[in-house]
């Protein structure tokens, strides 16, 4: 993982706010690291003698955000918020949203709360592949432990408040001591690294995403060999079927780079292919798996893809109103990966998803297998109204 600092534009930055952007921008120009509004930051400053937790406007891209991506909360309030036994999804973000003290400013991340709890200046979060790889495999909580025995280590949970409040109660609620600990590893989730100064928790980040790269060349490295397509598809069959399916005409994409075709040419693809997301936040783009094509009959195949989704909806829905049940792509036995969106640039954003995606599989698969969230977890993830929100801004 390269280290991006710059000393001469770091030297340019006269606020912390302004380290803030700096930091935030390094951090989301590695793909590795982020992806499509993925991670969040922070920063703690004394505005007018009251402490005020500067994070990341949720759905803002790390790579991008300027000032004005900020938005300024409360620390007290955020700290009341934390205390809470229960705090629905509705009541967080208003919650959060009355404590800000910009009203202009963008909503705060899902994971304000959280960040208020760590009792440093600068708080890092990134989804980096690397970590995920590792604890998205069999024995990832085994491997995490013994490659990070200095931080936290935190098993699935869902994001925003129940994180928060399980973080709550493994540190506020005991003598946990935060000078030794590193960072913080959130188990098929990502990673926060944090410290009273901004380079030192990015240097953090980089150092440990670069440890956790290097048990992968070790222990996990994967030649992407496969270069020449020998399947087939009638695309236009494809394109005609899925547009009908979700009620407007899709832009599709072909992806046969050695990656894709490596992953296409699996043996018994229709389980390889279909054990989950790589984080919870792909949810939204993805779906939880693509449409196997493993013969000519694709009116069946994406017959059964509906089916199998009306299941799994009717399974762990109470109230909610069931999404369209087509998917968003296919992966086609030895002819690679077809990805279909409403435009250009979301086609753009699901075919880099599905990359990092894939990769990753494969390389748990090398570490004895790959181990998704659950159905149960992926459905509240999916149908979760501040994920939605998320695709409708």
């Amino acid at each position: 993982m390269k280290n991006l600092w710059d000393s001469k534009k770091a030297s340019e930055c006269k606020t912390d706010l302004d380290m803030r952007v700096y930091t935030s921008n390094i951090l989301g120009q590695s793909d590795e690291l982020v992806l499509h509004g993925g991670g969040n930051t922070s920063v703690k400053i004394d505005v007018n003698n009251q402490a005020i937790l500067y994070v990341k406007g949720s759905g803002r891209d790390l790579v991008s955000i300027e000032k004005e991506g900020f938005a300024p909360v409360k620390m007290s309030a955020l700290m009341r918020m934390a205390k809470l036994n229960r705090l629905s999804d509705s009541d967080m973000v208003a919650g959060q949203k009355m404590a800000m003290i910009d009203e202009t400013a963008p909503n705060p991340s899902v994971e304000a709360i959280l960040h208020a709890l760590i009792p440093f200046k600068v708080v890092d979060h990134t989804h980096a592949d690397a970590i995920v790889t590792i604890s998205n495999s069999v024995n990832g909580l085994e491997h995490i432990e013994k490659l990070f025995p200095n931080f936290l280590i935190i098993p699935y949970v869902m994001p925003g408040f129940v994180l928060a409040q399980t973080i709550y109660s493994r540190t506020e609620l005991v003598d946990f001591d935060w000078e030794s600990c590193e960072g913080i590893i959130l188990h098929n989730h990502g990673i926060f690294t944090f410290d009273n100064d901004a380079k030192k928790s990015y240097d953090k980040m980089i150092d440990a995403v670069s440890l956790a790269e290097d048990f992968l060349k070790k222990n996990a490295d994967v030649m992407f060999g496969v270069t020449k397509s020998t399947g087939s598809l009638d695309i236009e069959s494809l394109v005609d079927l899925i547009s009908e399916a979700k009620g407007y005409e899709v832009i599709m994409r072909v992806n046969q780079t050695p990656l894709a075709l490596t992953y296409a040419s699996q043996n018994n693809l229709s389980r390889f292919a279909t054990q989950g997301v790589l984080i919870p936040e792909h949810i939204i783009r993805t779906k939880r798996v693509p449409l196997v094509i493993e013969n000519s009959n694709i009116k069946k195949a994406l017959f059964e893809y509906k089916k199998d989704y009306v299941k799994y909806f009717k399974s762990f829905a109470k109230d909610e109103i069931m999404l369209n049940p087509a998917p968003n792509y296919a992966v086609v036995k030895d002819y690679g990966i077809v990805l279909f969106g409403k435009s250009e640039k979301e086609v753009d954003m699901l075919n880099s998803v599905v990359e990092h995606t894939i990769k990753a599989v494969m390389r748990a698969d090398k570490l004895g297998g790959y181990v998704s969230i659950g159905l149960k977890e992926s459905f509240e993830m999916e149908y979760w109204e501040l994920e939605q929100a998320k695709l409708k801004s």
